[in-house]
């Protein structure tokens, strides 16, 4: 139990964002020459070559994993969770450092890895398990119990070219966690899968780690890695900042994260399908505030857009404890005469979140703009929001300021003697 099955060495992950977009090892495509031809002119008339800039999604990070452990990896979205897990994965070379890691290795990073789409569901499980090295007949033994967790037998000799992103990850997890992996890793992909699911997958990791083997686990939903995991590290603008017992690690990252902007604009990314613009939290003075007094008025602001029509796409706002449970949820569905399809264009929404009565404490809000088989197009997640206590608010509204759950609203009862 105490060997280490992963030792992660000063490792370092580099991307040049620039007009020169190279391919592997150095090779260029026609795209990329095309684009640079396209840039020459304008290099001729200013004299001036476009600068090409670093991004440096990791930088020096060290750790080691020991056999049977399950290590929660936490952090912001951009902070480098991603890039660290493919390199794990072998998907992508590091530019500094090292990696060694003892045994298979089976990933889980993005709905439909591994998968081939013009393959059945069934001829799948058998591509994916000679890629883990695996022979036929030990897929074979296994076989039942995949199709049985993946709850897809039905549609088992569809192309998976077919199947709904739910599907994708049922199939594709039941594939990476019951070919035996020495070495499971899984990201926040698990989150496209509706609730049972889930737990049915914490359940499987649980098993999987009991019974020797590793798994490194990605999410955002922190209820979620302090049950499943026993130690975690806190990722943050590409460095390790913070590493240890899982509960530790959590309670940093949330104290950390506590001082995020409640409003904040977004960089424009023409290539994506629909995205946020901005993003604000008013209170009932009418001002940004990140601190709201209990009972009083408040809403969320938000500006998005859409650059691609897909019916039944939704945009949805949710407040979570700082364990990243959710409590509530609201999405532009709820609006009278919404506009269906979301037409291309930009909007604005004003979201008013006064009704929801929490009591006192500190939230996450989530914003996400999502498909209707939960591809999410935009999404963030590390915005907080103070619910503060007000003594004499709690003396009219609550039975002595004691609070069970989360929820204050108030209710009468109709009671009468019979």
């Amino acid at each position: 139990m105490n060997q280490p099955v992963i030792q992660v060495k000063d490792l370092s992950k580099v991307y040049k964002i620039g007009h020169e977009r190279k391919g592997m090892k150095g090779t260029t495509t026609l795209r990329d020459s095309l684009a640079e031809l396209a840039h020459k002119p304008a290099e001729l008339i200013t004299g001036r070559r476009l600068k090409k800039e670093e991004f440096w999604a990791l930088r020096d990070i060290n750790f080691e994993v020991n056999q049977g452990e399950v290590l929660g990896i936490v952090g912001k979205n951009g902070s480098g969770k991603s890039t660290l897990l493919k390199i794990l994965s072998r998907i992508v070379d590091p530019t500094e450092g090292e990696v060694r890691m003892h045994g298979k290795v089976a990933s889980l990073l993005e709905v439909g890895t591994g998968f081939h789409p013009e393959l059945t569901g069934r001829e799948n499980i058998f591509f994916n398990g000679a890629i883990l090295g695996m022979r036929r007949k030990e897929i074979t033994s296994k076989f039942d119990e995949i199709v049985a967790f993946s709850e897809v037998e039905q549609f088992l000799d569809t192309p998976v070219k077919f199947y709904s992103s739910g599907m994708y990850v049922r199939l594709g997890f039941a594939v990476a966690a019951h070919l035996d992996p020495d070495i499971l890793i899984v990201d926040e992909v698990l989150a496209v899968g509706d609730t049972a699911f889930q737990k049915k997958c914490l359940g499987k990791m649980k098993s999987v780690a009991s019974s020797g083997r590793t798994v490194l686990y990605v999410s955002h939903n922190m209820f979620s890695v302090k049950q499943l995991c026993n130690r975690a590290i806190f990722l943050d603008k590409g460095h390790l900042s913070y590493s240890g017992d899982t509960e530790d690690v959590i309670d940093y990252y949330l104290n950390r994260e506590s001082a995020v902007k409640f409003e904040e604009k977004y960089e424009d990314r023409p290539s994506e399908a629909a995205q946020f613009t901005s993003f604000r939290i008013v209170d009932g003075k009418g001002k940004a505030s990140g601190e709201i007094r209990i009972n009083e008025p408040w809403c969320v602001d938000i500006e998005y857009k859409v650059r691609k029509m897909c019916p039944g796409t939704i945009v949805a706002i949710e407040i979570l404890d700082e364990e990243g449970q959710a409590l509530y949820m609201t999405s532009d569905s709820d609006q009278k005469n919404r506009l269906e399809p979301l037409k291309i264009g930009s909007y604005s929404a004003r979201v008013p979140l006064g009704d929801v009565k929490l009591v006192p404490g500190t939230y996450l809000i989530r914003i996400s703009i999502q498909s209707p088989s939960k591809i999410v197009y935009d999404q963030y997640e590390d915005i907080v929001v103070r619910i503060l206590q007000d003594a004499r608010d709690i003396r009219e509204t609550y039975f002595k300021g004691k609070y069970m759950g989360y929820l204050a609203n108030k209710i009468d009862w109709a009671v009468d003697k019979v």
